[in-house]
């Protein structure tokens, strides 16, 4: 866990903020919005107080657990820094996310549309870029039948899975910025991008790996 000492500490100041907030918001607060970004659902204080920070507590727990107990334990020293800077970066998102409900429903003027398209559009830039340097394993990236057979294809998918991330998350905080009325839409658009290209292109390369072998193990006639 001493590891994750950034994203604990940013969960722990946004834990502290809400119960700063506790006795200063109403019985009821908003906790739900629609595409519109409109407020169309409700629950208790406390409920939103204490529930994304605890679990940022169980996420930050299955980061701490995997490295223990996955098949392919071994990869993950080789790429330890790119880990836990994900796991960090998740924690600190659960502690904005967090920060953001409590702040509008304390009356902040802000566009929860507008502020989740460029913090949901900022994490895929970063997932994006730590892509290609996650060693194949069981928990982290972009883990498909093909890749998991293959060390190339895995390689290989994570290369062009990082760029479909990255474009994705720039189309995300533009819209943020331009169209936030539009920002669950272009969520579900850039989720597919960033999810079903680098899967369909992980099943093309070990098709052609595939082929590949089967044709190198044909014995060659003889003239």
């Amino acid at each position: 866990m001493r590891r994750m000492l950034p994203g604990l500490i940013a969960l722990a100041a946004a834990m502290a903020f809400g119960l700063w907030a506790l006795p200063r918001l109403p019985a009821e607060v908003v906790s739900h919005w629609g595409i519109d970004g409109k407020a169309d659902g409700s629950s208790s204080r406390n409920t939103i107080v204490f529930l994304i920070p605890l679990a940022g507590l169980a996420v930050a727990l299955l980061f701490a657990v995997f490295p223990r107990i996955d098949p392919r334990r071994a990869n993950y020293e080789l790429h330890a820094g790119t880990y836990w800077t994900l796991a960090n970066a998740t924690l600190i998102a659960f502690a904005a996310m967090h920060a953001l409900v409590i702040g509008i429903n304390l009356g902040w003027p802000v566009s929860i549309n507008r502020a989740m398209g460029i913090g949901v559009g900022g994490f895929f830039i970063l997932i994006g870029n730590l892509l290609t340097r996650i060693r194949p394993n069981w928990f982290m990236g972009i883990r498909t039948p093909w890749t998991l057979s293959s060390d190339s294809v895995w390689r290989k998918t994570h290369r062009i899975g990082g760029y479909a991330f990255v474009i994705a998350g720039v189309i995300l905080i533009a819209m943020g910025f331009a169209r936030p009325a539009w920002l669950m839409m272009t969520l579900f658009g850039a989720a597919m991008l960033a999810g079903l290209v680098p899967v369909v292109y992980s099943y093309i390369l070990w098709r052609e790996e595939q082929r590949a072998k089967a044709s190198a193990s044909r014995p060659v006639s003889s003239p």
